[in-house]
């Protein structure tokens, strides 16, 4: 049940970010997105206030922070130029992602299953781009760089939860992103109307409770109980996507986004009877 509400509020985030459109230029909207969402930190103030890390931390703390920054601005230019569904299924890759990277800097075994499903899940992302048969815009191709920076976030998330507390790895993200989407914004800067002020705030709002409830259904069931339901968040973007913004449906990008889904879920599936946990769910790499 927590899993499913996750993804409808994150359908819900993609959705606004439809509706608010290109009139505002993509970092600027990412970085209000941020800087409107630090209302949700204000409890842990005091935390933050007496934090002391060493420089190693800090470092992988910046370094998590440019990689976000990037993936968060591609995202949001994604959003409005490609279909909602086209978004959603290209979100997949990024668990398979961190798998890889898990093997090429943690220090990760990669057995001939788990090869077998990533190639299986790069299928997937093929079956949805169709390269040659379909047009690949730029709002796709925002769409591969994002997953891979969102990949490369969570497995820095990774190292850091072994340092400091899970509350500070996610403070420290939403600060870090907003002062680095700053600068990007104010070179591109365009004056809000409220109405996009409000959107934005709501998409603050929906994306804080979607990543409540996702850890609230980590707590309920394990990964591999969670993971498959995920795909119900394709569903959710199809269903919106052609019934709200008449995108239509596009069975190669369900197809698609279904096979990346299953090689998900198997890599979870494989790292839970080998009581190991790299790889993450789905909505742990959303904006």
């Amino acid at each position: 049940m927590w899993m499913i509400l996750t993804g409808l509020l994150f359908v819900g985030v993609t959705a606004l970010v439809k509706v608010l459109g290109t009139r505002m230029p993509a970092s600027q909207a990412a970085f209000l997105r941020y800087f409107l969402g630090l209302v949700f930190l204000l409890p842990m103030l005091g935390t933050l206030r007496n934090l002391r890390l060493d420089r190693g931390t800090w470092g992988l703390i910046g370094a998590r922070g440019v990689l976000h920054t990037a993936g968060v601005a591609l995202w949001f230019y994604a959003m409005a130029r490609i279909p909602i569904a086209d978004v959603t299924a290209m979100n997949y890759l990024a668990p398979i992602y961190v798998t890889i990277g898990a093997a090429l800097f943690l220090g990760e075994r990669l057995a001939v299953r788990r090869v077998i499903a990533i190639v299986v899940a790069l299928c997937g992302a093929l079956i949805i781009l169709r390269p040659g048969f379909r047009e690949v815009g730029p709002g796709h191709l925002a769409m591969l760089v994002t997953a891979v920076t969102f990949g490369g976030s969570y497995l820095m998330a990774k190292v850091l939860t072994g340092r400091v507390s899970a509350g500070v790895v996610v403070a420290m993200l939403s600060l870090t992103v907003t002062i680095g989407l700053a600068p990007m914004a104010i070179a591109v800067w365009v004056p809000p109307t409220p109405w996009e002020m409000a959107i934005l705030f709501a998409v603050a709002c929906l994306a804080t409770a979607g990543h409540y409830t996702m850890m609230l259904a980590f707590s309920a069931a394990p990964l591999t109980v969670t993971q498959p339901v995920t795909f119900l968040q394709l569903v959710w973007a199809v269903l919106l996507g052609a019934l709200v913004f008449g995108e239509g449906v596009d069975v190669f990008v369900i197809l698609g986004g279904t096979v990346i889904v299953a090689a998900v879920s198997f890599i979870s599936w494989r790292e839970a009877v080998l009581k190991r946990r790299i790889t993450p769910p789905v909505s742990a790499t959303k904006v």
